[in-house]
């Protein structure tokens, strides 16, 4: 008989996400292949209190923690210091990731094409109508480090626009400003290490003004189209640019991409989710199964990735003698 792995499902933390967190868990602990995994649920409380020690014994971990402290690469640093595979970027580009800011200036750099953005550390720093020229109307207004469209608002005029930094600012100690794309919501999943490869594109097409907390985890009446209803050459061109993202970002494992699609054909990443949401209403896991990939065979690749990894990175060079 074939011993089974082991391995710890880790899930909640200290994020405004927590609770997405739990949803997500609930749906991977229920994926996993019971014949083959041996599967401990290892829950962080809000105030991120846990024991470490729970670890111990573990073959591998699969954190399914979205937000700070959990998907910014500090729970990454942690399993790497207790020497444990787990699943999903590693440290760089957790944090990368994590940070909206950090992520659209390396993807600039790297000529991949993101929207307008200011960003801004204090309330002081900027102002209704400096935003407004650099901008224009309606814009957007994010915490840095943050997921799951919390602490997001669309500004249409200076007195939203004063209400909404402070909304930002509850969250982070960093804020995006970035400018309004009329454009569809696309997105495409990423599975794989230094070789990646895409999902076919889907499409959220929201019932609210924009893609908010409500509409991911509460009101159902936000429709997912997959596959996204675009001719193949843009297909093409998304998935193509989603590998691109996920490979400048150090990222491993697993990603989401997400992007704008305008009437001119023109493709703009929003940005990048490392640890995307595994609710059973959440892109992830769907574009895979459209993709011919069932739930049960993804988190396998999953694991398989982990554990590859941390064999490469087994081998390298820890002292100079």
């Amino acid at each position: 008989m074939t011993k089974k792995i082991k391995i710890g499902v880790l899930f909640g933390g200290k994020s405004a996400e927590h609770e997405v967190s739990l949803q997500s868990a609930k749906n991977v602990i229920s994926g996993l292949d019971k014949n083959k995994y041996e599967i401990k649920s290892i829950k962080i409380n809000k105030d991120g209190k846990f024991n470490p020690n729970v670890t111990k014994g573990l073959d591998v971990v699969f954190p399914v923690m979205h937000g700070p402290f959990g998907e910014d690469g500090s729970m990454q640093g942690l399993l790497k210091l207790l020497n444990m595979p787990f699943v999903g970027p590693s440290v760089l580009g957790s944090a990368v990731g994590m940070d909206k800011d950090v992520t659209k200036r390396i993807l600039r750099d790297a000529g991949i094409p993101v929207g307008k953005f200011i960003t801004i550390r204090k309330v002081s720093e900027i102002n209704f109508q400096k935003a407004k020229r650099e901008l224009g109307l309606p814009l957007f207004i994010k915490p840095a480090n943050m997921g799951s469209s919390v602490g997001v608002s669309k500004v249409r005029n200076e007195n939203e626009f004063k209400k909404a930094l402070v909304e930002a600012f509850k969250y982070d100690t960093k804020v995006i400003i970035e400018e309004n794309i009329a454009g569809r919501e696309i997105e495409c999943a990423l599975l794989g290490n230094d070789v990646s490869m895409a999902s076919i594109p889907g499409e959220i097409i929201a019932n609210q003004d924009f893609y908010s907390y409500d509409a991911k985890y509460i009101d159902t009446g936000s429709v997912a189209e997959i596959p996204a209803k675009i001719d193949k050459k843009t297909s093409k061109k998304i998935q193509e640019l989603a590998i691109k993202t996920f490979q400048v970002l150090n990222c491993e494992g697993l990603s989401r991409v997400d992007f704008f699609l305008k009437k001119n054909g023109e493709v703009l990443v929003n940005e990048i989710n490392t640890i995307p949401g595994f609710t059973n209403i959440s892109m992830y896991p769907k574009l895979w199964e459209a993709s011919g990939i069932p739930v049960p065979k993804l988190l396998d690749r999953l694991v398989e990735l982990a554990f590859e990894r941390f064999e490469r990175e087994k081998n390298l060079k820890t002292s100079v003698k």
